[in-house]
């Protein structure tokens, strides 16, 4: 039988650990962005991870979402460590993922520092799954306080968003980086840009019109055209792509919740025009 005092034990250690993991993300941060002798992210591996290496990389500018992620990560560390969140259950739910996931970022920076570029493409699924395992819970109940939305739901929401988008890229470049030299790459590149533009407009209309999701995998996509459309290797039919799907993921939230309203407005017409005993 599981005492209040276990309970209350197990709440102070995934409090404890999801803020420890936010120090460990930022000193992460620090050692990606080329402090204390580091090689910056995109110069590391060799340059595979530059915004010209691949037809999928998003141009440089597109990273700046790292700050707002980061930032609410270090919030969210300190919110959820407070005594009144202790037995909050969706951070119960989820706190523990959310530590896998800033420890699972400390490690993607260190294995591509490294030069580890395969590695980072298995770092950054577990990264991914972690997220979907986060959002997923998120979705299952509405958050309680104007804070939670925004520090626990749009921060993980703009994490995975971003990620999405990422990942494509990460496996992009871990190929590029392998000396594949793969026919048509450009309609291959189009394709895949298609795949996470589906996706994303998916997992837009199931959190049913939550913004902070769709708006980062929208800044992927619409920095990812940018860089095709503007910069080498340019490529006209992913940079299109990218620049529809873009328009099409930051849209979604809106149908969504013009779907919902309609639901609920047929619901209650539906309602009104029962007939009474």
């Amino acid at each position: 039988m599981t005492t209040p005092e276990k309970t209350g034990g197990r709440d102070i250690a995934r409090q404890t650990a999801v803020a420890l993991s936010a120090v460990v993300a930022v000193a992460g941060l620090v050692i990606g962005s080329g402090s204390f002798g580091s090689q910056e992210t995109a110069d590391a591996a060799d340059g595979a991870f530059a915004a010209t290496a691949t037809l999928l990389a998003p141009a440089g500018p597109a990273f700046a979402i790292w700050s707002v992620i980061y930032l609410g990560l270090l919030a969210l560390g300190v919110y959820q460590a407070l005594p009144s969140q202790r037995s909050d259950p969706r951070l119960q739910q989820t706190g523990w993922w959310i530590a896998l996931t800033m420890l699972a970022n400390t490690a993607w920076i260190l294995v591509v520092q490294a030069g580890g570029v395969w590695a980072s493409v298995a770092v950054i699924l577990v990264l991914l799954a972690a997220l979907v395992a986060v959002y997923a819970r998120l979705l299952q109940s509405p958050p309680v306080t104007r804070a939670q939305r925004i520090l626990l739901d749009g921060t993980m929401g703009l994490y995975l968003g971003w990620v999405s988008v990422a990942t494509a890229a990460n496996i992009a470049a871990a190929g590029t980086a392998s000396g594949w030299r793969l026919p048509a790459a450009s309609l291959l590149a189009a394709l895949v840009v298609m795949v996470v533009t589906v996706v994303a407009v998916l997992v837009g209309l199931i959190g049913g019109g939550r913004w902070p999701f769709s708006i980062a995998a929208a800044w992927g996509l619409a920095w990812l055209a940018v860089a095709r459309l503007a910069t080498a290797p340019q490529d006209t039919l992913v940079g299109t792509v990218a620049a529809v799907g873009a328009l099409a993921v930051l849209a979604t939230p809106l149908v969504a919740r013009r779907s919902s309203s309609s639901d609920i407005t047929a619901d209650h017409q539906t309602g009104l025009q029962q007939p009474t005993a």
